[in-house]
């Protein structure tokens, strides 16, 4: 067993370097990228994602220093920024930003709510903001994507869906700030 818990430790560590220095965004893939390169059988147990997630967060500690902690400030300015200008949908900011381990090609999420999905396209085109709709995502909220120097992935729920959030989005290592908590962790 404790070879089992040393190998997901070490496909963790190593993932996360797949994604903090070659941008790969699908974490499943990361992973069976590292059990080949540590020569793993197809069969080993693979990490969870909230292992690759602390296998991030020592990553950037070890390699990102300063240099990591300006990006992750201007992507919370970034942030901050759009929630201010997303007010009317209770912009709340989700992921790696928000808990501390994105990378430089980590998107910027932000969860928003409304009724109709299309109220917030309809506002994006009258503000002239350029974006992309992704579909949806595989509990039904609404994707767009922000196009621009620093991406910007809004996912739209209705009020419905946000209260019924994923039991697996609710756990406790799930980071979520709405813009007065990012303010105040932008301020010390």
């Amino acid at each position: 067993m404790a070879t089992d818990s040393r190998d997901r430790l070490r496909i963790a560590q190593v993932a996360a370097r797949l994604i903090a220095e070659h941008g790969i965004a699908d974490w499943s893939l990361a992973k069976r990228k590292a059990a080949r390169q540590l020569v793993l059988g197809e069969r080993v147990a693979l990490p969870a994602d909230e292992e690759i997630q602390a296998a991030l967060v020592d990553y950037h500690l070890l390699f990102g220093g300063e240099a990591h902690a300006r990006r992750l400030h201007a992507q919370r300015e970034t942030a901050l920024r759009w929630m201010g200008r997303l007010a009317d949908y209770s912009p709340v900011l989700v992921g790696g930003v928000a808990a501390g381990w994105a990378t430089e090609h980590s998107d910027i999420h932000l969860e928003l709510c409304a009724e109709d999905p299309k109220a917030v396209e309809i506002a994006l085109l009258n503000a002239s903001i350029p974006y992309r709709t992704l579909g949806t995502d595989r509990d039904g909220a609404a994707e767009i994507l922000l196009t621009g120097p620093d991406p910007v992935r809004l996912s739209i729920r209705t009020a419905t869906l946000a209260r019924q959030r994923p039991r697996r989005e609710r756990a406790s290592t799930d980071v979520r700030l709405a813009a007065g908590d990012l303010a105040r962790l932008l301020a010390r």
